[in-house]
């Protein structure tokens, strides 16, 4: 692997919905800076594959688990799995979500649960399995994943802003209580980016955001990864229970 500044060497690292986009991004910058890291996936065989095939070949440790966020059962065999394989887990990004672009009056209630039970129960879900080990140890960090369309008045589907404002409350709720357990919870949002939702919108939406934010570009799923590996290493270990809006300034 190249030799780079390596944050989270000897750190055992599970990140949700890691087999594309962002994910793949969030788990080849752990990758780079020394981490173990195993990840979940739901559907896409291929795509995980061929994420755990890359990282081996630059001399990585990965795992690779299809398992549903927002199911108690298989996260917890999933975790339990990673306790038995690696001894624990260090550090949890808890990345997986969904969205659709869908106005609210024509969104049926089960398209706002599924977003709920994904980006917020999935949080909750996977967190607290991986807590139950972190506690034991009296050691660990969370980063979740959150959104610019929890924190700011902008244009988005109602049911994606609601789950990401969600994730900043679970972020700011967990981090006061587990702290007493030398446990880090911490909140990543960003922006639009160069894929995604992003590459989804409109062009009339994307040229108003560009117009509004300040350096004038979307960010890149890289930039986001490294600041995710800042957050997750002990050169932050005086941050927890806060947000950090990562969005070039809007």
């Amino acid at each position: 692997m190249n030799q780079v500044s390596k944050r989270l060497v000897g750190k055992r690292v599970l990140i949700t919905g890691g087999g594309r986009g962002l994910g793949r991004a969030l788990v080849r910058a752990c990758a780079k800076h020394g981490a173990k890291v195993a990840f979940s996936y739901v559907r896409n065989d291929a795509a995980a594959e061929e994420t755990r095939v890359e990282l081996e070949a630059l001399g990585a440790t990965t795992l690779a688990f299809r398992a549903r966020v927002s199911d108690g059962a298989e996260t917890d065999s999933m975790v339990r799995q990673l306790e038995e394989s690696w001894g624990g887990i260090d550090v949890l990004v808890n990345n997986a979500a969904v969205s659709q672009n869908l106005p609210i009056a024509l969104m049926e209630q089960e398209d706002f649960e599924h977003v709920l039970r994904v980006n917020v129960t999935g949080v909750y879900v996977t967190s607290r399995a991986v807590l139950r080990g972190m506690i034991r140890r009296k050691s660990g960090v969370i980063v979740n994943i959150g959104s610019l369309a929890g924190m700011r008045l902008i244009e988005a589907p109602v049911h994606y802003a609601a789950s990401k404002a969600a994730v900043v409350g679970l972020t700011q709720s967990m981090a006061k209580e587990v702290a007493r357990h030398r446990i880090r919870v911490v909140c990543l949002a960003p922006g639009l980016l160069e894929d995604g939702l992003g590459k989804n919108l409109p062009e009339h939406r994307l040229v108003d955001y560009l117009r509004h934010c300040a350096l004038g570009r979307v960010g890149t799923f890289e930039e986001v990864a490294e600041a995710c590996v800042f957050l997750a290493s002990d050169d932050a270990s005086y941050v927890s229970g806060t947000t950090l809006v990562m969005d070039g300034g809007v």
